[in-house]
């Protein structure tokens, strides 16, 4: 068999969001399939992977180091499965890394679609859905934070960001501050048993949540500029 016949195949692997019921027949054969996984969190991915499969953790703080490994994978002409702690691996994560390397190993790429907390949120929101931007997590340092946002300012599309329940009130703060009284909608929990759905003004959502704050998993989506 010729070197180039052995390459590999990376598969991209969307996984629940929440509600393990979300799980699709095809996503769980393409993981009984691989000779390894690679996931962001080996413990939460050890639920959907079945015994004995080989398991290795691959995040954002080690992404980086694991190149050389999937690529040497890739090379033997090893069936590599990548999933995320949630959702469709790729948004929010360095998945991106490893498709740069399956590319230039040569190695076939295929996508197992599925949940994505982003586009679930956007299409409940009540917001315009024809145009949509995906900011992910805004800089966690207060004065990057505000030149994102001070760049946003114009964007006429809906805005869908991921946010950590312990940033949400500041970041509803700063948001109404530099964006103004916009139209919003937070998403708590998407598919599990606690799941919330609140919508209204920035405003007001900065109040209720500065009463109760959130806890689990948010991701909030916001209405493009006035005049976009």
């Amino acid at each position: 068999m010729a070197e180039t016949d052995r390459t590999g195949i990376l598969v991209l692997v969307a996984t629940p969001i929440g509600n393990l019921g979300d799980m699709s027949p095809r996503a769980s054969e393409a993981l009984a399939a691989a000779d390894v996984v690679f996931a962001e969190d080996t413990r939460r991915s050890a639920k959907l992977v079945p015994a004995g499969r080989r398991l290795l953790s691959y995040y954002d703080a080690n992404a980086a180091g694991r190149q050389e490994m999937l690529g040497r994978l890739l090379a033997e002409g090893k069936r590599i499965a990548l999933v995320t702690d949630a959702g469709m691996p790729g948004i929010s994560d360095p998945c991106f890394r490893a498709v740069r390397t399956a590319i230039e190993a040569g190695a076939a790429i295929e996508v197992v679609p599925g949940p994505c907390a982003a586009v679930a949120a956007l299409v409940i929101s009540g917001l315009p859905v024809d145009r949509f931007s995906f900011e992910g997590f805004l800089p966690a340092r207060k004065g990057r934070r505000a030149a994102r946002l001070a760049l946003l300012v114009s964007e006429p599309r809906t805005m869908i960001f991921y946010v950590a329940p312990h940033d949400l009130e500041e970041t509803l703060a700063e948001m109404l501050e530099m964006l103004g009284d916009r139209q919003a909608f937070v998403a708590r929990e998407l598919t599990k048993l606690h799941e919330e759905q609140v919508r209204g003004s920035l405003s007001a959502l900065l109040d209720r949540f500065r009463a109760r704050p959130a806890r689990g998993e948010i991701t909030l989506v916001v209405s493009g500029c006035a005049g976009g």
